[in-house]
C-alpha cells in the first residue's frame, strides 16, 4: 500500500522543480519559491476551489501572485496540479516562446490570471477580482441559490507593500470591507539590497489595521498547522479583507543561503542546489517528481468535481430565473448584448443632433447617458475628479461598503491603484471598466496602463484636460508629452476626438475591442459639431478620414485632432480665398488609421501630395512620418502657462493665421521641389 505523502514532502516538490528549473535556465529568483512553498502547498492542496482542465471557470477562487518575481513558484503548482503544462514547459523557464517566462503572463500560461512582476501592481489586482465577485454576487445571487461565491487570494512580499500603490489599494478594500479578499504576507525581511529594516521598518499589522483590515499576525509560514488555521480564520471573517503575516526564511532550506538576498535573484549553483535537496530530504534526479507525489497534488479529479457541483447549482438557478442565468452567461463571456447595435438602433440618436458647441469631456458624459442604460456590465468610476471627468452618467449606482448592487467606484485620489484596479475587474470578468483623471495624471497610472496594454484587456481611460486649453490651472495640469506617450505604448488605442460625433465612435470601438485597453483623450473647453457628409460615422471608425474637401483641386493636407480640428478647417477655408485649396483629415485615432489597408490610407492622405501640415497641442513626436520639415508640425515643445485657454492657444500658435501660413510654405516648398525636378541639367 503507497503511503500519502506528507505536506513537507509535497511542498519539496515545488521546491526542487523551482530550483531545477532556475539552475538550468542559469536565470531566476529561487528565494521566494522555496521560502512561501509551504504557504502555497496548504492553500492550493486544502482551500483554493479551481479546476486546472478549465482555468476559466467563472466561480473559481482567484489566486494572483503579487511578487511575480517568483513565478517558479507558480508554474510548479500549475504543473503540479494538473494545468496544461509539462515538465518540458518547466524545462524551458525563461526561454524564448516558453509557456513558463520570467514573470506570470496572462493568456501566455493556463491557469496565471494576471501578469505580474511590478511589484504591488497584483495586490491591486486582486482588490479589483475582489470587487467585482461582491458585485456579481449582489446582483445575481438569491437565496439559496449562491452561483458567484469564491475567494480571492494573493501572495506579497516586503517589497509589494513598500510600493505607493499598496497603501492606495488596500486603504479603498479595508474602506469597501472586501471580507473575500486574503493577503499573505511573505515577512521574510530581506529584499534585493538587504535586510529591510534599514528601510522598511513600519508596523504592517498596525498600518492594516488602520486600514480596517482584519490582520492574522505572526503566523510561522513554515508550520503547516498555523498555516492552514490562520486561513480558517479569515476565510469566517466576512466583514473586511483579511491579510496573513507569515514569517518565512527566503531560500529556506539552503545551507548557505537561507536568509539571505544572495538567493533573491539568482541561481543556487549546482553544488547549492545539491546540498539544498540533501538538506530538506529530497533525493530524486532534476526534474523528477515520484509517482505518489505528483498524484498527491494532481487536483483535476477534485477541480471537475467541484465544477460540476457548481453546474449543477447553476442548473438550478437557470430553470429558476432563466433570463438572470442568460444574462450571467452574457457577461461572463464579455460579449456586448445582442440589440446593442449603436447605429442601427439609433441609441444616441437625439444626442448626436445636438448642435451646440460641446466640451469633448461634456460629448463624453452624453453618450454614457445614452449607452449606460444599454450596458449593465459597465463599471465606471474617477480618481476624486468625477465631477470634472464627467464620468458620473445619470444611471450611476455608488459602491459603498453596505450597498453592492453599484456599476460606480469612487477610488479617491489613488490614479495609480485606480487603473490596476480596474484591470483586475476587467480580468476577473463580467465587467467593462471606465475610469477617469486629467491627461496629465496619466502619468501616476502609466505602468498600470501599460500592463493592460500587454495582457490585451478591455479598460478604457477617461482623460480630460487635455492640452494647454486647461488655462488657468497653469503647467502644472496642462499636458504636453502625454498624447504621445501614450501613443508609444503597444496595444494602447488612443482617440482624441474632435466633437460630439467622433466621441460617440471613440467610446463605441473602445467598448467594442476585447483584445486592449482605449484612451480617450478629451477636451476641457468647448467644441463645435463638425459638417459630415451621410454615413461618415463609419470612416471615423477607421481613425483617420477627410473631414474638410476643397472645392478645387486639392494643393495640401491639414491633419488634425481634438480641439485644433476646427481651426484646421477654418484655415482650410482661408486658404480656399487665397486659391489654395485645403484637405483637412480629422485624425482621432492615429494607431487605428495606420492599421487601416493602403488603399484607404492613401486615399486620406494622398501621396502625392507632399504639402502637409499637422496640428496638435502636444508633443511633435511620432507626426514626422506625415510632413517633410519640421515647422510644417504645429505642436507645443515646452510647458505651458497659467492663462485663459483662448490666450495660450495664440500665444503657442494654434489659430488660424499660423495655420494658413505653415500651409504657404509648404506648398511654396512643393512647388520649388517640382521645379527643381524638371529643371533641365546643364552639361
Amino acid at each position: 500500500m503507497t503511503s500519502i505523502p506528507k505536506l513537507k514532502d509535497l511542498a519539496n516538490a515545488i521546491r526542487a522543480l523551482s530550483m531545477d528549473a532556475i539552475e538550468k535556465a542559469k536565470s531566476g529568483h529561487p528565494g521566494a519559491p522555496l521560502g512561501m512553498a509551504d504557504i502555497a502547498t496548504v492553500l492550493w492542496l486544502k482551500f483554493l476551489k479551481h479546476n486546472p482542465l478549465d482555468p476559466s471557470w467563472i466561480d473559481r477562487d482567484r489566486f494572483v501572485l503579487s511578487n511575480g518575481h517568483a513565478s517558479m513558484l507558480l508554474y510548479s503548482l500549475l504543473y503540479l496540479t494538473g494545468y496544461d503544462l509539462t515538465i518540458e514547459d518547466i524545462k524551458q523557464f525563461r526561454q524564448l516562446g516558453s509557456k513558463t517566462p520570467g514573470h506570470p503572463e496572462f493568456s501566455h500560461t493556463p491557469g496565471v490570471e494576471t501578469t505580474t512582476g511590478p511589484l504591488g501592481q497584483g495586490v491591486a489586482n486582486a482588490v479589483g477580482m475582489a470587487i467585482a465577485e461582491k458585485i456579481l454576487a449582489a446582483t445575481f445571487n438569491r437565496p439559496g441559490l449562491e452561483i458567484v461565491d469564491h475567494y480571492t487570494y494573493a501572495f506579497v512580499g516586503d517589497g509589494c507593500l513598500m510600493e505607493g500603490i499598496s497603501h492606495e489599494c488596500c486603504s479603498l478594500a479595508g474602506t469597501l470591507g472586501l471580507g473575500k479578499l486574503i493577503l499573505f504576507y511573505d515577512q521574510n525581511g530581506i529584499s534585493i539590497d538587504g535586510p529591510v529594516d534599514g528601510w522598511f521598518k513600519e508596523d504592517v499589522a498596525t498600518r492594516f489595521k488602520a486600514y480596517g483590515w482584519h490582520v492574522i499576525e505572526d503566523v510561522d509560514g513554515h508550520n503547516y498547522e498555523e498555516i492552514e488555521a490562520a486561513i480558517v480564520e479569515a476565510k469566517d471573517e466576512t466583514t473586511r479583507p483579511s491579510i496573513i503575516c507569515c514569517r518565512t526564511k527566503i531560500g529556506f532550506g539552503s545551507p548557505n543561503f537561507e536568509g539571505s538576498p544572495k538567493c533573491h535573484g539568482a541561481p543556487l549553483g549546482e553544488k547549492e542546489v545539491e546540498e539544498t535537496k540533501k538538506r530538506i530530504g529530497w533525493n530524486y534526479p532534476p526534474f523528477v517528481i515520484p509517482d505518489e507525489i505528483k498524484s498527491a497534488w494532481d487536483s483535476r479529479e477534485k477541480g471537475q468535481a467541484d465544477e460540476a457541483k457548481w453546474q449543477e447549482l447553476f442548473s438550478e438557478y437557470e430553470k429558476k430565473y432563466p433570463e438572470l442565468a442568460k444574462e450571467f452567461r452574457r457577461r461572463s463571456s464579455g460579449i456586448l448584448p445582442e440589440n446593442f447595435d449603436f447605429w442601427s438602433n439609433k441609441l444616441i440618436d437625439s444626442t448626436l443632433a445636438c448642435k451646440e458647441k460641446l466640451a469633448t469631456r461634456k460629448a463624453s458624459l452624453k453618450v454614457l447617458n445614452a449607452i449606460g442604460p444599454q450596458l449593465d456590465e459597465l463599471i465606471g468610476g474617477s480618481a476624486d475628479l468625477g465631477c470634472s471627468n464627467l464620468t458620473i452618467w445619470s444611471g450611476v449606482k455608488p459602491v459603498s461598503k453596505d450597498d453592492w448592487q453599484a456599476n460606480y467606484i469612487h477610488y479617491g485620489v489613488r490614479e495609480f491603484a485606480m487603473a490596476a484596479i480596474m484591470n483586475g475587474l476587467s480580468l476577473h470578468g463580467g465587467f467593462i471598466p471606465y475610469g477617469g483623471t486629467f491627461l496629465v495624471f496619466s502619468d501616476y497610472m502609466r505602468n498600470a496602463m501599460r500592463m493592460a496594454a500587454l495582457m490585451g484587456i478591455r479598460v478604457i481611460y477617461v482623460l480630460t484636460h487635455d492640452s494647454i486649453g486647461v488655462g488657468e490651472d497653469g503647467p502644472t495640469h496642462q499636458p504636453v508629452e502625454h498624447i504621445e506617450s501614450l501613443r508609444l505604448i503597444p496595444n494602447m488605442s488612443v482617440w482624441r476626438p474632435c466633437d460630439l460625433l467622433e466621441t460617440a465612435v471613440a467610446w463605441i470601438f473602445a467598448l467594442k475591442r476585447k483584445n486592449g485597453p482605449t484612451a480617450l483623450i478629451l477636451s476641457r473647453q468647448g467644441l463645435p459639431p463638425q459638417e459630415r457628409k451621410s454615413g461618415s460615422e463609419e470612416d471615423v471608425f477607421k481613425g483617420g478620414y477627410r473631414l474638410y474637401e476643397p472645392s478645387k483641386d486639392i494643393d495640401a493636407i491639414v491633419i488634425a485632432t481634438g480641439s485644433e480640428v476646427e481651426l484646421a478647417v477654418n484655415a482650410a477655408k482661408e486658404c480656399e480665398k487665397i486659391g489654395i485649396g485645403v484637405l483637412v483629415v480629422s485624425m482621432p485615432s492615429r494607431d487605428v488609421f495606420e492599421a487601416q489597408d493602403e488603399s484607404w490610407k492613401n486615399y486620406v492622405i494622398p501621396p502625392n501630395v507632399k504639402a502637409r501640415v499637422v496640428v496638435e497641442a502636444g508633443s511633435k513626436g511620432g507626426w514626422f512620418k506625415y510632413v517633410n520639415y519640421e515647422d510644417q508640425i504645429i505642436a507645443v515643445e515646452r510647458f505651458g502657462a497659467s492663462a485663459p485657454g483662448a490666450t495660450l492657444f495664440k500665444e503657442f500658435g494654434f489659430d488660424v493665421d499660423h495655420i494658413v501660413d505653415a500651409v504657404k510654405r509648404a506648398v511654396s516648398r512643393q512647388k520649388e521641389q517640382m521645379s527643381s525636378a524638371f529643371e533641365p541639367v546643364t552639361v
